[in-house]
């Protein structure tokens, strides 16, 4: 079979794609993100746009690439990764008590076609004292986050309800709709 590159310099999407059991080398992808954010403000549109923007950035007609994104939102407001304490202290308190959603976008490209795969969870925080959230914050340390919380870590404590039809999307990768697919393409998962 085809090499699969993961276009992807997450830890968490290198962890979940393990799962499948499957050989892969993770690369960085060659593009600009903050570029096409500042040009994408709808967020849907935006994840799926930069999952294809990665994989077509190293995409040949040697190997089976995995690209993928997720943007989270309160509304239309895109909420990055917070980056510092402060910032991502600020996310959690903008959103409880308020419904928000995750967009996680794949696309795979094989023999040049490209599959878009997408998730959208949608996820009710709880309302929650400035002390619980430091308390979190200090504890997972979601800097690196959308939406500042780590939901296979104690992020799930922040969490009123959730709706999702694949809880790996939350992680950064629909792994149900991902193994469909490359079962599809010739993959066997397990291998």
């Amino acid at each position: 079979m085809t090499p699969i590159v993961l276009a992807s310099t997450s830890p968490y999407r290198r962890e979940l794609l393990h799962k499948l059991g499957l050989d892969f080398t993770a690369k960085s992808p060659i593009c600009d993100e903050d570029a096409y954010k500042a040009q994408i403000k709808e967020p849907l549109q935006l994840a799926q746009s930069l999952a294809r923007l990665k994989a077509e950035s190293l995409a040949t007609s040697e190997n089976c690439v995995i690209g993928g994104d997720q943007v989270a939102a309160l509304g239309l407001k895109i909420l990055d990764k917070p980056g510092t304490f402060e910032k991502a202290c600020e996310q959690l308190t903008e959103m409880q008590g308020k419904t928000h959603h995750l967009f996680t976008a794949i696309c795979v490209i094989y023999q040049g076609t490209a599959h878009q795969i997408l998730d959208v969870t949608e996820i009710e925080m709880r309302s929650l004292s400035r002390r619980q959230i430091e308390a979190y914050v200090k504890k997972d340390q979601p800097l690196d986050c959308a939406g500042a919380y780590k939901i296979e870590k104690s992020g799930l404590t922040l969490i009123k309800k959730l709706k999702s039809e694949d809880f790996s999307a939350i992680q950064g990768v629909p792994l149900i709709q991902l193994t469909a697919l490359l079962d599809q393409l010739g993959y066997e998962v397990p291998s």
